[in-house]
């Protein structure tokens, strides 16, 4: 039998309120054993909660959910606490002493999984939702809460299912007369869905930068303006601004929200040969995060611009424009301290940014495990694609099906699960 467990949904301690939930098998009869008897269900109820030797450890209200309606499927409850710590512990101690244990991170949400309320992309849309920081990062995350990107996996999988139909007539009726069609649009499906699946995962690699955020690096010489310019993205003082040459020493980061996406701004040593070992360091450091960040700020105030690698996004940015006009080479020209141009450099970072995260309203991959099953499938239906026995292709194809499973937990192993869950907080 699965055991009943317990966790606060939310903060311990000095606040108005705790809600204690439990799931599991025996929940009627530790909430019937604390509140005197079970509430009407879905239903709140004031009562005084006692231990096995009587005493009132709390007034709380009761809420009764037997399964299956339930958020676990299980039977449910929550006990609404007075918010101290000594409360939340006294109760914990009676629940624990009925044969209740804490719960572990994201069990709650497992057991919705394997209960068949919630798939897998679902569950993961619940913890996104939890840690949204931006409006746009909660109506992504709603959209997959919603099932959306599960319509598109079990439409994936229904496509598949057919190809494998078809293929499986091929087998089956090698010596009868069937159609040149059928081996023709056999062949369109599985090509056909290949698009699908390359649209989605260059869709997705723009939900991944929407759900963790955009890295935005700004470099330069030293005493380009990097530290001013970053104070100013930040309106507040993040960096000391200096005249002297090699102030900045590490990498500084901060954190700032455009177009409703989270950006980290790098602000970095000089780019510069240097014998200072300390501020070499830096600049090895700042070298290393350039190469990592999504769209490098080149800085420069006399139009001789940072050695970038290759391939790397960037931005030139024309500092100290009130002091020099001239603009050979840059995209934008400013002046952090008067602040001329920062509209226009805000108006291109917004649009970089716009481009990265997609902010589309149609449903996207948004996490890494998700790229990697959808890659999987990918080469399962270029394998089949290319295989000359029906029998292979057909296996690939079955393959394909297995791995789409994997997305919404159709198919998948408990290491896998264990991976996910782990990373929710206690309580959900």
């Amino acid at each position: 039998m699965r055991e009943t467990i317990y966790a606060p949904a939310g903060l311990v301690g000095r606040t108005a309120l705790t809600v204690l939930r439990l799931s599991g098998p025996r929940t009627g009869e530790m909430v019937a054993a604390l509140a005197g008897g079970l509430p009407t269900p879905r239903f709140a109820s004031l009562r005084s909660l006692r231990d096995a030797a009587g005493r009132v450890l709390d007034r709380a209200l009761v809420l009764w959910f037997p399964g299956p309606r339930s958020y676990t499927g299980e039977d449910c409850a929550e006990l609404h606490l007075h918010g101290g710590g000594a409360v939340f512990h006294a109760v914990s101690m009676a629940l624990t002493a009925l044969g209740a244990r804490p719960a572990e991170a994201g069990e709650f949400t497992r057991r919705a999984v394997l209960e068949g309320k919630l798939d897998l992309l679902e569950a993961e849309a619940t913890l996104d939702l939890i840690e949204a920081e931006t409006d746009t990062q909660r109506a992504q995350a709603l959209r997959h809460l919603s099932g959306e990107m599960s319509g598109v996996a079990e439409a994936w999988r229904a496509s598949l299912l057919r190809l494998l139909a078809h293929q499986e007539a091929l087998i089956d009726f090698p010596d009868e007369d069937l159609p040149p069609e059928v081996e023709a649009a056999l062949r369109d499906g599985i090509a056909a869905l290949r698009g699908d699946f390359a649209r989605a995962l260059a869709e997705g690699a723009r939900g991944e930068k929407l759900r963790s955020g955009v890295t935005i690096a700004i470099v330069g010489a030293p005493n380009a303006g990097k530290s001013t310019l970053l104070n100013a993205l930040c309106q507040r003082d993040i960096a000391i601004v200096s005249p002297i040459a090699g102030t900045t020493r590490d990498v500084l980061e901060a954190r700032i929200v455009l177009e409703g996406v989270p950006v980290t701004l790098l602000d970095t040593a000089g780019l510069r040969d240097t014998i200072d070992p300390i501020e070499a360091e830096g600049v090895r450091r700042a070298r290393a995060r350039l190469e990592e960040a999504d769209l490098v700020l080149a800085l420069s105030e006399d139009d001789v611009w940072p050695d970038v690698p290759d391939g790397i996004v960037m931005l030139h940015v024309r500092t100290k424009c009130d002091l020099s006009p001239t603009m050979a080479g840059a995209d934008v020209a400013i002046s952090a301290v008067s602040g001329e141009g920062m509209t226009a450099l805000l108006s291109a970072l917004s649009l970089h940014v716009r481009n990265l995260a997609g902010l589309s309203a149609a449903p996207t991959l948004t996490r890494a495990r998700h790229r990697a099953v959808l890659l999987t499938a990918e080469a399962q239906l270029e394998a089949a694609n290319r295989a000359e026995w029906p029998e292979l292709r057909g296996e690939h194809l079955r393959q394909a099906m297995r791995d789409i499973g994997r997305l919404t937990g159709m198919v998948d192993t408990e290491e896998v699960l264990g991976s996910i869950f782990g990373e929710f907080c206690i309580g959900k």
